[in-house]
């Protein structure tokens, strides 16, 4: 009897596509479309996604999407420019930021056209609020650049590039996660497609074209404390890392200042945006003293070590490890109209009224700057040294361009992925005829199916579940906010035995419907894989910047360490090595960041 018809993984199947896009979020819906939009109604374009596409990340993203519009102040798309590349404590590269910058406002307006439903002004153009980092004439101060609709804009963002795709035909194969790439001439050759189980059944699936595109997210999930969704385990950065292709600048990982205290829900950057502050248990707006221009508008990874700084010198709320966010004097209006989901998630999960009570708060682990290494048409580059991955591309959180450097400024994100979405997207479409036809990778598919059949047939290891808590926690008290360097080898190793432990799994559904438990068994190791890679490159960087903060190193060093990390794994032994790049500038100089 086969394994399959004992409820196990059967053999694969196989669809045959002109372009892959993994990942059905904002970077992976805009890139389908525009696949869709240069090629025709006859173009076979699939986008293969974990969830039901409404469900994806984006939609979780609240405040805005920035561009210097200019719709409510003056604004210019040069001045958005340089807070990008501040924000990022320069480690942006600067022609990446400019093309990112420059191709906001087109990029906005277009996306206006395809339905998106902005807040408006009076006068009927689409309103525009402040956000941390984003200043008006090169830091002179607060700027309103957020294009936003209420506190939903990510949700707007995502149905809106859905029901696109659904009126452009494109094909999508939701509930399948992505195991492994498909690599036929071996990890110095092309990427032709990739295999994937489907959730439904726990059948194998390869899926072969001539491009493919991951736009898979992050993966917050390695840490205790987080805003990111159970979903986000980083499979878009580990697979290509296991099979010896590197990943960029891991170390830097943003903790967001506001989020729900114990609990991670993000109360967005919009509240303080629309005039919220931060107090101390002294009931002290404590910001004025770290960031006396910008208070609590700086930039997330100076506003977070400030709350960190408050709570370690006792003025935490109580003596505990939490500050308060003070929005009552917004009013009826400015909570229920512009914020009425973080209104509504402080009413929930809190039984607080915002009108009346102050919310607690805590940093909580949000995004990665760092990813799979592109170029600014979303191509994977194979090495520090520029070389590209023929047939393979990245774009959103999973890619590393790189325009956040060592912190993102908000709304960065999401216009991130509308503009390398788009521009991965149109990229593809222009490479698949010199691309040649794709090819099946035989040693990857049995692979994945021998891995997915021992975890079915074991009946001794370690539930997925203990290893994961054991994990998050480690990486949130050991590689979190602040970070030494005795801390950092604690980290490396425990993460290193839980790995060895990792290689025995107890999965407890044996069955073939719906089976979760294999899954979460998968995603362990993938979690595993960017735990690995953010501690090892953090270990290397002796310097504090942006959203990797060295007591033991905390200034930052730019003589040694103005450059990005490369990190990769040898796919054979399982050695790390370390290779760096020049960071790009072109119009500013680096110099001391303050708010």
């Amino acid at each position: 009897m086969t394994l399959a018809a004992r409820g196990g993984v059967s053999p694969t199947r196989v669809h045959e596509m002109d372009a892959i896009v993994v990942g059905a979020g904002g970077a992976g819906l805009y890139a389908a479309l525009e696949l869709k939009q240069e090629l025709g109604p006859t173009a076979r374009i699939g986008v293969i996604s974990k969830l039901y596409p409404s469900r994806s990340h984006t939609g979780a993203a609240q405040g805005g999407v920035c561009a210097a519009l200019g719709n409510t102040e003056e604004d210019h798309w040069e001045w958005h420019w340089f807070d990008t590349v501040k924000g990022g404590d320069y480690l942006v590269d600067q022609d990446a930021a400019e093309v990112m910058c420059h191709d906001a406002v087109e990029t906005i307006i277009n996306l206006e056209h395809l339905g998106l439903p902005f807040d408006r002004t009076e006068d009927g153009l689409i309103n525009q609020r402040r956000f941390g980092g984003h200043t008006r004439n090169y830091g002179e101060g607060p700027v309103r650049r957020s294009c936003f609709a209420a506190d939903r804009t990510g949700h707007a963002i995502l149905q809106t590039l859905f029901q696109q795709c659904i009126r452009r035909e494109v094909t999508f194969f939701d509930e399948y996660q992505v195991l492994d790439l498909a690599l036929p001439e071996g990890p110095d050759g092309r990427v032709s497609g990739v295999i994937a189980m489907q959730t439904a059944t726990s059948e194998l699936h390869a899926f072969r074209a001539k491009a493919v595109l991951f736009a898979t997210g992050g993966y917050g999930k390695i840490f205790k404390v987080t805003s990111n969704a159970h979903t986000l385990t980083g499979d878009g950065m580990a697979i290509p890392y296991r099979r010896g292709l590197p990943l960029e600048d891991m170390e830097f990982f943003q903790f967001h200042p506001t989020g729900m205290h114990r609990l991670g829900f993000l109360l967005s950057e919009a509240m303080r945006g629309e005039g919220g502050f931060l107090v101390n248990d002294t009931g002290e707006r404590f910001m004025e003293r770290y960031a006396p221009t910008m208070k609590d508008l700086a930039s997330r990874d100076v506003v977070s070590r400030s709350i960190y700084l408050e709570i370690a010198e006792g003025r935490g709320i109580g003596g505990s490890d939490f500050v308060h966010l003070d929005v009552r004097h917004l009013g009826a209006e400015v909570l229920n109209k512009k914020l009425p989901d973080m209104s509504g998630f402080i009413r929930t999960y809190f039984g607080l009224e915002p009108l009346t009570d102050l919310v607690p708060i805590q940093p909580t682990a949000h995004y990665a700057m760092g990813g799979v290494p592109t170029d600014v048409d979303g191509r994977v580059l194979r090495d520090a040294a520029g070389a590209i991955v023929p047939g393979f591309y990245a774009a959103g959180e999973v890619a590393c361009v790189s325009v956040h450097g060592a912190n993102r400024l908000g709304t960065n994100s999401l216009l991130d992925i509308l503009v390398f979405g788009r521009r991965a997207g149109k990229r593809m479409a222009a490479d698949l005829a010199d691309l040649p036809e794709p090819a099946a990778d035989a040693e990857a598919e049995a692979s994945v199916q021998a891995h997915a059949r021992d975890l079915l047939e074991g009946t001794r290891g370690e539930r997925p579940a203990v290893i994961r808590a054991e994990l998050q926690e480690t990486m949130f008290t050991k590689c979190g906010v602040y970070r030494t360097q005795q801390l950092l080898t604690e980290c490396r190793d425990e993460v290193a035995a839980l790995r060895k432990r990792a290689r025995h799994l107890l999965v407890d559904d044996k069955g073939s419907r719906y089976n979760t438990d294999l899954g979460e068994a998968f995603e362990l190791n993938f979690l595993l894989d960017c735990a690995e890679a953010t501690v090892g490159s953090a270990l290397a960087r002796r310097e504090s910047r942006g959203g990797h903060a060295r007591e033991d190193f905390p200034e930052r060093d730019d003589a040694d360490w103005l450059k990005h990390t490369f990190i990769t794994r040898d796919p054979a032994g399982g050695d790390l090595s370390l290779t760096y790049k020049p960071v790009t500038i072109t119009k500013f100089e680096p110099k001391a960041r303050t708010y």
